[in-house]
């Protein structure tokens, strides 16, 4: 099923090429059907590949380096463009494998919908799966535009799966009344927050299953650009990367990063810190 719908192309910084070997395997997702206001998200994946060249293999944060850590690229997922049922379809049969294998997925999108099918996925070889979603959305909306199936409604859908209260919200300063609202009742959400409401669920859940989804616009567009809905008034990237590392003894068991879409950042800086973002993460929960 994995080499079925894969596209090869330029690896990650210091991928290996054989994937029965590998302890983490990176996926990316090329799917930006939904996204509400810039589309481009597509394209994330493999800028983040392109650009990670420019870093280090070493982690000074971490005292670590990707070289002693077996990782496979297994490239893109080839999806049907437009046709979003499928395209899910997709990714979850993928997803499914890989969390069977036991292996460490990092999924690299793509708009933030692709996390739905994914999660589901984990949940499935993790029930009592917890959700740690740093974004500057709510993405709790029952449908956006009519549609069931978007970026806006994704964290709603996974709330159905894991049970609302697994679902730790963190960075979020836009969305409806009604999200709001839902999630004081349904969720854990930190308006505008991330330290020190990160470090006191991190308490909370340790010992339990944790996949982590990572919007790259919690960030401040002044750090991320390079997406398709910027919202002032978000974090630092120093704030992200410590937020990464605060996470590191924690059972995280897979992760997403998406939504950067790289027309909008002739800089490559939003791009550039996905890709650390990457490094940080192999190395937190797999090194």
């Amino acid at each position: 099923m994995l080499n079925q719908y894969l596209q090869r192309s330029m690896g990650f910084l210091g991928a290996c090429a054989d994937y029965q070997e590998a302890q983490a395997v990176l996926i990316g997702l090329p799917m930006d059907y939904t996204v509400s206001l810039r589309p481009g998200a597509r394209f994330g994946p493999q800028q983040i590949r392109n650009i990670s060249i420019g870093l280090e293999m070493y982690s000074p944060y971490q005292d670590k380096s990707l070289a002693d850590l077996a990782y496979y690229d297994a490239g893109d997922l080839e999806l049907p463009f437009g046709n979003t049922l499928e395209s899910l379809k997709r990714m979850e049969d993928v997803a499914r494998e890989v969390f069977a294998s036991r292996k460490f997925p990092l999924f690299l999108g793509g708009e933030h919908l692709v996390s739905l099918p994914l999660i589901k996925a984990c949940a499935a070889s993790y029930p009592e799966l917890v959700v740690f979603h740093f974004d500057a959305h709510t993405d709790l909306r029952e449908t956006f535009f009519g549609e069931e199936n978007s970026h806006a409604t994704v964290m709603r859908k996974v709330a159905d799966i894991i049970k609302g209260k697994n679902l730790y919200q963190f960075g979020i300063r836009s969305g409806e009344k009604e999200e709001f609202e839902y999630a004081r009742e349904n969720t854990h959400l930190y308006f505008a927050e991330i330290f020190p409401a990160l470090e006191q669920a991190v308490k909370e859940v340790k010992g339990k299953a944790v996949y982590i989804s990572l919007d790259i616009d919690v960030l401040d567009p002044a750090y991320a650009p390079g997406t398709g809905t910027p919202e002032p008034g978000g974090c630092t990237s120093r704030e992200i990367i410590q937020a990464i590392l605060a996470m590191k003894d924690l059972k995280v068991v897979g992760m997403d990063l998406v939504e950067v879409a790289p027309a909008y950042d002739q800089s490559e800086r939003t791009a550039i810190l996905a890709a650390k973002i990457v490094r940080e993460a192999l190395l937190a929960y797999v090194g």
